[in-house]
């Protein structure tokens, strides 16, 4: 039992000062890798730009104002607001993972392979085929649009995997992973209509998000998703506490004062939300919440309350380098980001499933 997870009748006092400090040291290492992350991918581009210069066109400190000119427009256009996307996308995925992980009670979640995130995906598609029409009555509400679409697309889904996977108080994975299946294939069957229907233009933006990319990444689309993220990393200690509790049962989690129904209800908007979110502005990237959760749970323990913020920190890594690698190795094409996370995660899926094939069998 980590230190984020004793429970609260113990007296810090006697808890060893290694175990306390540890949330602590494990934050800021994942904190000191996002940044180092942060700072190879912005200066990695068909402009090579030092880490000497990035500090110079960030902070003013000096050398050849040209050179400073233009590394600032550089960086403030296209590179950081790709970096900050990336890891907000990132920490949205991986931290819904590690919510939807803890509600099933069970690691196989993740709202790229139950279906979420294709839910998600068809409702952002379904917007951009009738978005040109409604546009006009949408002035201002037009930005909203795709990340209102895709939460409720996201919502929905999730909703109906939870209702299909929760029977007699009891969680059946094989159900929740055939039901996850089905809505994905029905998401799936939903776009390609969508894609019958569509225009080249619309053609082209659905195509974005049944791949994943972050090219269209800007400050104003950074704007509209950072508050979901600060409201995951908000009631992170909160749905934490409940996560941890939940995962005794919810019959011993309701005696011992957990409102299960309502805990339940806001965990499923809480996942919507990020998946909806990251969906809206990234298209479906998979794997990442199911990599990332299960890799830092072997590191840091079961406690969600430390295993939450630091999922968000470790997917917000993994993207920031995924997407490095998306536009370096092809270089000057661009692979999509979705085809180098499915690289990295279908492997480990594919070991988690076979290594609990007697349970999935029961």
């Amino acid at each position: 039992m980590t230190a984020a997870t004793q429970p609260a009748g113990v007296d810090r006092r006697n808890v060893p000062l290694a175990r306390r400090t540890f949330p602590v040291v494990v934050m800021l290492a994942l904190v000191a890798v996002l940044l180092a992350a942060a700072a190879i991918a912005a200066s990695i581009g068909p402009a090579k730009i030092s880490l000497g210069r990035i500090a110079a066109a960030l902070f003013a400190g000096g050398g050849d104002p040209l050179t400073v000119d233009r590394d600032q427009i550089i960086l403030m256009t296209i590179r950081l607001p790709r970096i900050a996307m990336a890891s907000i996308v990132g920490a949205l995925l991986a931290g819904a993972g590690a919510v939807m992980q803890g509600l099933f009670r069970n690691p196989l979640a993740d709202p790229g392979l139950v279906g979420v995130s294709a839910g998600a995906g068809l409702a952002a598609a379904a917007a951009i085929v009738a978005g040109d029409k409604a546009a006009p009555f949408l002035l201002a509400g037009a930005l909203f649009l795709l990340p209102i679409a895709a939460f409720c697309g996201a919502l929905v889904t999730t909703a109906m995997l939870y209702r299909n996977g929760h029977l007699g108080g009891r969680t059946s994975i094989a159900t929740m992973l055939l039901a996850g299946l089905a809505l994905g294939a029905l998401a799936g069957a939903g776009t390609g209509l969508l894609v019958f229907l569509a225009d080249d233009r619309q053609l082209r933006d659905i195509t974005f998000w049944m791949l994943g990319s972050l090219a269209g990444a800007t400050w104003q689309k950074i704007a509209v998703i950072a508050p979901v993220l600060g409201l995951l990393l908000l009631l992170s200690p909160a749905v934490g506490r409940g996560l941890d509790l939940l995962a005794l049962g919810e019959t011993e989690a309701f005696h011992i004062g957990v409102s299960v129904e309502r805990l339940k209800r806001l965990l499923i908007v809480l996942v919507a939300a990020a998946a909806g979110a990251a969906v809206s502005v990234s298209g479906v990237i998979g794997f990442v919440g199911i990599v990332v959760p299960h890799l830092l749970r072997l590191v840091v323990g079961p406690g969600h309350r430390l295993l939450l913020p630091a999922s968000a920190c470790g997917g917000a890594i993994l993207l920031v380098l995924a997407d490095t690698f998306a536009r370096t190795s092809a270089a000057p094409a661009e692979l999509p980001i979705g085809i180098v996370t499915a690289l990295v995660g279908a492997p480990l899926f594919l070991f988690l499933l076979l290594s609990r094939r007697s349970r999935l069998v029961a």
